[in-house]
């Protein structure tokens, strides 16, 4: 398949990110389960885009398939120029590594590491060069450089998403995926987090994109898009 071509000039860029009449189906007991309808937009380099939508509405379900996590009935997902669904689990898994950081609701912290060893962790795993020093210069960055040996369950909240940002963005992604980063959090940590969230963002130079139902946090992005029934409304 060809990549989708977009008219250039020098104040827009190639995107990082094209989303290609993507539509996802599931079979049940009833019948077909349309989670998702010829969803097409993209993504410029260093662009803030929020996904908003009421739960159930297919938001979670779009992020999925956009990191190559879940694949999609039609449509396909373009990334850096490359097809992620002309490639094999493993080839997605690779680009996966080198060009996308996660934050999740439930932080998804490994319990058996400190901080310091989760954040190295994706480090390791890409082969960088000295791990050590740069999730410790990350986690300073966080302002958690004197929580470098706790484990997780002696972290707040708060603290515990810190290193989840930590761990997303030392590897310094292309691209940051975050799925309601926010929801299990009491608002005054939220509000921190979104705060270092967007600092990050525009130092790094990644491109986010955020899951969210809350309206006021979709209108610090630079673009937002409604997922209603499946569909992108208006």
């Amino acid at each position: 398949m060809t990549q989708p071509s977009f008219e250039k000039s020098s104040t827009l860029p190639s995107p990082l990110m094209v989303v290609s009449h993507l539509s996802k189906s599931v079979q049940d007991a009833s019948g077909t389960l349309h989670i998702l309808r010829d969803i097409d937009f993209h993504l410029a380099p260093q662009q803030s885009l929020a996904i908003v939508g009421a739960s159930g509405s297919g938001k979670s379900t779009l992020l999925s398939i956009m990191a190559g996590l879940d694949t999609p009935t039609q449509g396909t997902v373009w990334l850096g120029g490359m097809d992620m669904f002309a490639m094999d689990e493993d080839a997605r898994a690779a680009v996966r590594a080198r060009q996308v950081g996660f934050v999740f609701q439930s932080f998804q912290l490994l319990g058996n590491m400190t901080a310091l060893e989760n954040v190295m962790l994706p480090l390791e795993l890409a082969g960088l060069p000295n791990p050590r020093a740069a999730a410790k210069d990350m986690l300073v960055r966080v302002g958690l450089g004197e929580r470098l040996g706790h484990y997780p369950k002696v972290l707040s909240g708060g603290e515990q998403q810190r290193v989840a940002l930590a761990r997303a963005f030392v590897v310094k992604p292309a691209l940051l995926l975050a799925d309601e980063p926010t929801g299990s959090l009491d608002h005054a940590s939220g509000e921190r987090i979104m705060d270092l969230m967007f600092e990050l963002n525009k130092e790094l130079g990644t491109t986010l994109v955020l899951v969210t139902h809350d309206l006021k946090l979709a209108a610090r992005c630079d673009q937002a898009i409604t997922i209603e029934a499946g569909q992108v409304k208006g």
